[in-house]
């Protein structure tokens, strides 16, 4: 019986219900009051009795003036909103100033004021009551744990009747990113093993840094430097000459991580993505700082490729990209080596971070250092994760054929186990390094807490600005084998 009622009335909902949504929305409130005044209404005037119908006339007049206060609420609302910084480091804080402002000579008793964001913890939400011509200030300040780019805004202002009745939303300012680069820690004890760079074999390439190596003079464009002129040059031939340079003879350091989600396990701080990608930064901050050039390449959803460069800006261009780095490939990490391999010659250490214990990278690695190429591993071992067993295996034969090799369990104190080759004998890896190295929780990766926010008053600043992301994208066919090529 109760199935046969619903079905009959299921066309009457259907040519009903939309158009009821439509004019009054789900607000409950608003629905009730309706109902009450046309049911008031109803009964006033085919009874013509004098209650009902004062009682519908003032439901009706208590409509019009919450639908008045709420329009006059909204009326003069300015929001200004500035951020410290677009671009932090896992672990640092952001701090975003809002000041909500009433322009108009009609208070604000009931503001609801909230930022929309997708970053972990923010919470950029309050409720004030504004005077006429006056503001009010906040300061939300926000501890950013997890890396990644996120979006915050825009702000929006919701006003009200006391009864609920109507509300009003209005939005301020626009969707800006969020920049959250992995952590990258100081690695006092790790060396990588040293490219072959023997008398004339070394090289050296133009630049567009002042380097104390100047290889020759060009013609003045608009835009050089005025310190770059050869004066000299520039009187004897009547124009303007300027000095082009060359950098040092160095060998190139890459870095391989490995994104294949099929080498990757877990969720959250506690994945091994997030280890992988805390020492890939760490190894690249070493030796950016030593003036190194450094490059990364890895293989996500597409082939990332940053070639070798130095500086801190070159540095910022590669935290970028590993802010976003997902174990979202389907590309191991063999072919990724085999089919990249001719980038790298004599004058190159390969840094390769994997959990993979696939022989097939292992002979990728064979075939490098037989061309002369340096390699070092960072063997992530996933059985500490609750994984598949076989990276200490794995590490005693890259060992064997001469490779550096740290090995990383869960939970290890990153720097003590990324040690760099002992002469005559191989690095420590896990419990050997920590015993002679004290551990430090807050540079660790283990599981960092939800970030927090707090508020107070606070002056409102200027805004910064965000930058982009170009790193040089290549095709990788899956699968792919050793190449012929130059040895």
């Amino acid at each position: 019986m109760r199935g046969l009622v619903g079905a009959l009335l299921s066309p009457v909902r259907s040519a009903f219900g939309g158009a009821w949504r439509a004019t009054f929305g789900t607000r409950r409130s608003l629905s009730i009051v309706v109902t009450l005044t046309i049911i008031a209404f109803a009964v006033g005037f085919a009874s013509n009795y004098w209650l009902p119908q004062r009682l519908g006339y003032t439901l009706l007049f208590g409509i019009v003036l919450a639908g008045a206060w709420t329009w006059s609420s909204g009326q003069g609302v300015r929001v200004r909103m500035s951020r410290s910084r677009d671009r932090v480091q896992a672990g640092e804080s952001i701090v975003e100033r809002f000041e909500v402002i009433n322009g108009s000579a009609i208070p604000k008793l009931w503001l609801e004021v909230e930022e929309s964001t997708d970053l972990p913890g923010h919470s950029a939400r309050f409720v004030t009551s504004l005077g006429r011509a006056s503001h009010r200030n906040w300061r939300v300040q926000t501890v950013c744990h997890r890396r990644g780019l996120y979006n915050l805004g825009p702000i929006t202002v919701r006003s009200s009747d006391p009864f609920d009745i109507f509300h009003r939303e209005l939005r301020f300012g626009h969707r800006r990113g969020l920049v959250v680069y992995p952590r990258a820690l100081e690695l006092p004890r790790y060396s990588a093993p040293p490219a072959n760079l023997p008398g004339e074999g070394r090289f050296r390439r133009r630049t567009h840094y002042v380097t104390p190596n100047a290889s020759g003079i060009r013609d003045y464009e608009a835009g050089d430097s005025v310190n770059r002129i050869h004066w000299k040059s520039s009187l004897r031939t009547g124009s303007l000459k300027v000095k082009t340079f060359e950098l040092d003879p160095a060998s190139h350091l890459w870095v391989v991580l490995d994104l294949s989600s099929q080498d990757h396990i877990g969720n959250g701080d506690d994945a091994t993505i997030e280890t992988a990608v805390t020492v890939a930064a760490s190894v690249v901050r070493l030796f950016i700082n030593q003036n190194r050039s450094v490059g990364l390449m890895m293989f996500g959803d597409r082939l990332d490729v940053i070639e070798p460069d130095r500086g801190s800006q070159h540095f910022g261009r590669i935290l970028e990209s590993l802010a976003v780095a997902q174990p979202v490939g389907t590309v191991p990490v063999a072919s990724i080596l085999y089919q990249q391999s001719r980038r790298w010659g004599r004058h190159t250490t390969v840094i390769v971070i994997t959990a993979s214990t696939d022989p097939r990278w292992q002979g990728a690695i064979r075939t490098l250092t037989q061309r002369g190429v340096k390699a070092a591993v960072a063997l992530l071992d996933l059985e500490s994760w609750g994984g598949r067993s076989g990276a200490p295996a794995t590490a005693v034969e890259l060992r064997a054929m001469g490779v550096q090799v740290n090995l990383i369990r869960h939970g290890d104190h990153i720097p003590s186990v990324m040690v760099g080759q002992i002469p005559g004998g191989r690095a420590p890896s896990g419990a050997a390094a920590l015993a002679d190295m004290p551990t430090n929780d807050a540079n660790g990766i283990g599981g960092a807490p939800a970030a927090q926010a707090n508020m107070e008053m606070e002056e409102v600043v200027s805004e910064m600005p965000i930058g982009d992301r170009s790193p040089q994208t290549e095709p990788v066919v899956p699968g792919g084998g050793p190449e012929e090529g130059t040895p």
